[in-house]
């Protein structure tokens, strides 16, 4: 199979779909790569690097022209939508459930999108999205310490100091990302306090933190008490493919601390906080209510090295079957992957999808 990798055009995106390791495997299997020059310098790899494990180095035209599956780490933005056609694979983040127009491009073009970030195991494991949830989670806490500093912030260091009370931390969600979230605030010395409506989540960290988290079972009023004591609120809310729902209202955010922060790591698939909008790396932030509002979709491209590795090592094998047998036969052996298709010869393909834009279905 004919393989492409383009750069990435999103504000502040530095990562790159295929690292050395991935370019070397596919190759290997006699697969042809083609990779737009320079997609890599953003991650630490070079053209030579990429040259020197077989791949071909062209413009983005080439890329987008020659390709029969084209691996991508976010989805396609306007200036890319014309070079979207029938029968082309696109295999990348998608989040189909926050844009109707992306949505309504796929299905114009016939394209087979199979989305990242709804490969889903029988046990319920997302096997693409949990390194960079890991990542983003991780990035959250950090994001939201810098938050709290002057002059955007309340001016608090977040882990305080002998005889100053730390920053109280509240995050809306125990999963990959809020369990990250939580592991790093507490490393900064935060008062942390981790809201689900899983117990099972809420025990484990309550074990693994040998009780120095705060777990509170999610609902309405749960959520008010913790973010009106917050200085800093995390989103970490998911519903695979579908839209995050609402949890965190405008009545909330008004009774927030002034200067409190708010970082919506669910702003991929719309946000969980009722006041967000998305952000961008050159403009991250925005004050509502005197509340400071982090929602970047694209967190991990902070740190494009650790992510690009993360990401190859997870797709990787999903690639190797798509090229080995196409994406019908792929999907058809694997029902992980088949979960992940959203969109096929104009119809959309996953329930979740079709639920959030049913006018679409067809």
């Amino acid at each position: 199979m004919r393989i492409g990798v383009p750069r990435e055009i999103k504000d502040g995106e530095h990562r790159v779909a295929l690292a050395i390791p991935g370019v070397d495997a596919l190759v290997r299997a006699g697969h042809e790569v083609t990779i737009e020059a320079g997609a890599g310098v953003g991650s630490g790899i070079t053209d030579a690097q990429y040259e020197a494990r077989g791949a071909r180095m062209v413009d983005a035209a080439t890329v987008w022209g020659e390709a029969e599956m084209v691996v991508k780490v976010k989805e396609p933005l306007p200036s890319e939508y014309a070079c979207l056609r029938p029968g082309l694979v696109l295999f990348t983040y998608l989040h189909l459930a926050s844009s109707r127009e992306l949505t309504e491009a796929l299905l114009r073009s016939g394209v087979i999108g199979i989305a990242y970030e709804t490969v889903q195991t029988d046990a319920g494991h997302l096997p693409l999205l949990e390194p960079m949830s890991e990542v983003a989670g991780k990035l959250a806490s950090q994001v939201g310490a810098r938050c709290l500093e002057a002059p955007c912030g309340r001016g608090m260091l977040m882990g305080g100091v002998t005889g100053v009370a730390p920053a109280n931390v509240a995050i809306v969600g125990a999963g990959t990302v809020g369990q990250n979230a939580a592991h790093i605030a507490l490393g900064y010395g935060a008062q942390v306090s981790l809201l689900d409506i899983d117990a099972r989540r809420l025990r484990y960290m309550e074990e693994i933190t040998h009780g120095r988290i705060t777990t509170l079972f999610s609902n309405s009023y749960a959520i008010k008490e913790a973010t009106a004591a917050a200085d800093l609120v995390i989103g970490a809310v998911l519903v695979p493919g579908a839209r995050a729902p609402r949890l965190v209202t405008e009545e909330m955010v008004r009774a927030m601390k002034p200067g409190a922060a708010i970082v919506d790591v669910a702003i991929d698939q719309g946000g969980c906080v009722e006041t967000i909008r998305a952000t961008s790396h050159s403009e991250p932030t925005y004050k509502l209510h005197d509340v400071i509002h982090y929602a970047v979709p694209n967190m991990p491209a902070l740190v494009p090295r650790t992510a690009t590795m993360a990401l190859t090592s997870v797709t990787l094998p999903y690639a190797l079957e798509i090229a080995a047998y196409g994406a019908q036969g792929a999907c058809a052996q694997d029902r992980a992957l088949a979960r992940g298709l959203n969109v096929s010869g104009g119809r959309i393909t996953h329930e979740a999808v079709r639920n959030v834009f049913p006018d679409l279905s067809g």
